[in-house]
């Protein structure tokens, strides 16, 4: 059925929507439209020591040990509330920011600090909200990371608060609400920070953001999930480049509103140009392969780690995850239009509707036809990522020695009252909103011997960690750690063999698939990072609904420094006043682990 309806816009008839901008994606959206600006190499509005607003560091400057303050604040204001989208023709309820989906971009260059100022406009029925900066390290800030019950309370309805940090890192990401499933709704949005560049372009197309698409709203999906005595699994309904894509209306249920043809992203390239692309997964559950026909690309960043450049026919991406990517249309025709094509993994995914398609279309091609090329394919047999063999950091850093070392077995079960949860090392995680651990850690309280659902693990003093992930369930998970960029030195089917790969200079990056496993053949996941960043800091699989039935923990790292050194700002207590006292009233119907 699927397949079918994939083949009836390949061969089907010009390419027009038959809705308009502001119905699919909002008043002022332009990403996923012939008028989505080009980026440029960097933003100019700003001082250029050395010609560069980073001034003298390069691409062979190690982030981790120094990035460039420039002084310069990028501000942003966002309003987030519920309206109604369409997508890809079919019109449900989403929550947006500044009435946008996919949410407003946020750019900024390497070493300035965004200011983002949210207010929670949610009603109907009102919830709390977060907002996490994924990737970005919050160095000497941990509290601006956005997670809710850890970092910060929620930002109660009716009140705003001002996320303040710096852009630490460069290259290409994204955010979005950390409060429950919430971001399946629509609340997210893409993150540039221009930065060095290790490989020539041209021309900088922007973010591309693949996301699985549900007409579901986000709170029921959690109630099927962790339904009691339920299959603990939801399907997606479609695939969406830059939030658009069609739909085959007799799919849809009776009560639905449904356009077909409601349109697809288009993109402009240039003949004899090198174009870089911003790839980013933003979904809520599948894995994205993503291709663009009879072109090769050339991946030079995953995440915010630039790589050594290698070619690929399909980039593989698991929830959170980004690649960036070079296009060489050198021999491109000026009258060229292409397909791209992203397809969540039939093999992997739980996906009604897997393929997502847009056209690009060369600069004296027609922007209405339909183009005639033909994908190549990819293999589909391994729900993971690339050979790590492969992702060679482009900046050396070795894996550190001797480090502690925390074994984690991933299992699915049901709990004592019957409904389905996630574990990690038995238990289910479950947040307390009114306490967040960080500010409890900043005063002395870092043990919960009476709150095990909060999954802390406290690692104390050591400097370096090594985590040994084990994965029971047939099911592939993107594994994300904030505050770091950890270091991948083994992953892969059966049991780890001790052997680490690549150990003077591994991979690293801040989402890894663990691929599926069993009881009795666990694959494995190992991963390793230096205790550099005083905080508690969440390490969870990316799936939405995985992380909704408590696929967490808590990682906690030097703990008297964060009493000791961590000024936490006094607006932090705020918020969770304003929080206590809108929980006073109205008591949220936490279903799930709240996060």
């Amino acid at each position: 059925m699927a397949l079918t309806f994939l083949n009836s816009i390949l061969n089907g008839p010009p390419l027009v929507p038959s809705l308009n901008q502001t119905v699919t994606n909002g008043v002022n959206a332009v990403l996923g439209t012939l008028d989505a600006p080009q980026l440029p190499q960097f933003l100019t509005n700003n001082p250029l020591p050395n010609g560069f607003p980073w001034g003298s560091s390069t691409d062979l400057t190690n982030p981790y040990s120094f990035t460039p303050s420039t002084g310069v604040i990028r501000a942003y204001d966002f309003t987030i509330a519920r309206g109604f989208k369409a997508p890809d023709g079919v019109n449900r309820s989403v929550i947006l920011v500044n009435g946008q989906f996919p949410a407003p971009p946020i750019e900024a260059n390497w070493g300035d600090t965004f200011q983002i100022t949210v207010h929670n406009k949610i009603t109907g029925p009102e919830e709390g909200t977060s907002l996490h900066w994924h990737g970005i390290l919050q160095k000497g800030h941990p509290w601006m990371d956005g997670v809710p019950s850890v970092q910060q309370c929620p930002i109660a309805p009716g009140s705003s608060f001002t996320y303040t940090f710096q852009a630490d890192l460069y290259g290409t990401s994204w955010y979005h609400s950390h409060y429950s499933a919430q971001y399946n709704a629509g609340l997210l949005g893409s993150m540039t920070i221009h930065g060095p560049s290790q490989v020539p372009y041209d021309i900088d197309v922007g973010p591309i953001l693949l996301t699985d698409w549900y007409h579901t709203d986000y709170f029921t999906l959690v109630e099927q999930t962790v339904d009691k005595g339920g299959p603990g699994i939801v399907f997606s309904d479609n695939n969406l480049i830059n939030g658009k894509m069609d739909f085959n209306c007799s799919n849809a249920p009776s009560t639905v509103s449904c356009k077909p043809n409601a349109g697809i992203s288009k993109f402009n390239f240039k003949s004899g140009k090198k174009h870089r692309l911003r790839l980013i997964n933003a979904g809520s559950e599948g894995i994205q392969r993503f291709r663009i026909d009879g072109y090769k690309m050339t991946v030079f960043a995953n995440d915010f780690v630039p790589i050594k450049p290698y070619d690929t026919n399909v980039v593989t991406l698991g929830i959170g995850q980004r690649s960036d990517v070079i296009i060489d249309a050198t021999h491109a025709k000026p009258t060229d239009a292409v397909w791209m094509r992203s397809d969540l993994s039939p093999h992997c995914d739980l996906a009604l509707q897997p393929y997502a398609l847009a056209a690009i279309y060369f600069e004296k091609a027609n922007t209405n036809a339909r183009p005639n090329t033909t994908d190549s394919g990819y293999d589909d047999s391994y729900c993971g990522n690339d050979n790590l063999t492969l992702t060679t950091p482009f900046v050396p850093i070795p894996a550190p020695l001797n480090p502690y070392t925390q074994e984690i077995k991933i299992d699915l079960g049901l709990n004592g009252t019957g409904f389905t949860v996630w574990t990690m090392n038995g238990v289910s995680f479950r947040a307390n909103y009114n306490n967040p651990l960080l500010l409890l850690a900043n005063q002395g309280n870092t043990s919960y011997p009476h709150d095990p659902e909060w999954n802390v693990y406290n690692f104390q003093s050591n400097s370096s960690i090594r985590l040994v992930v084990r994965n029971y369930v047939g099911a592939a998970h993107p594994m994300h750690l904030h505050g770091h960029n950890f270091q991948v030195v083994s992953e892969g089917p059966g049991d780890w063999n001790g052997v680490l790969i690549n150990s003077q200079n591994p991979q690293r990056r801040d989402v890894q698939i663990i691929p599926p496993g069993s009881e009795a053949a666990p694959s494995h996941l190992v991963l390793e990072y230096t205790t550099d960043n005083p905080g508690v800091w969440p390490f969870h699989c990316h799936i939405a609904w995985h992380v909704s039935a408590g696929l967490y923990v808590n990682l906690m790292e030097q703990p008297k420094k964060i009493q000791t050194e961590l000024q936490i700002p006094s607006i932090m207590a705020q918020t969770c006043r304003d929080w206590s006292a809108y929980t006073g009233v109205a008591i949220p119907d936490q279903i799930d682990s709240g996060l």
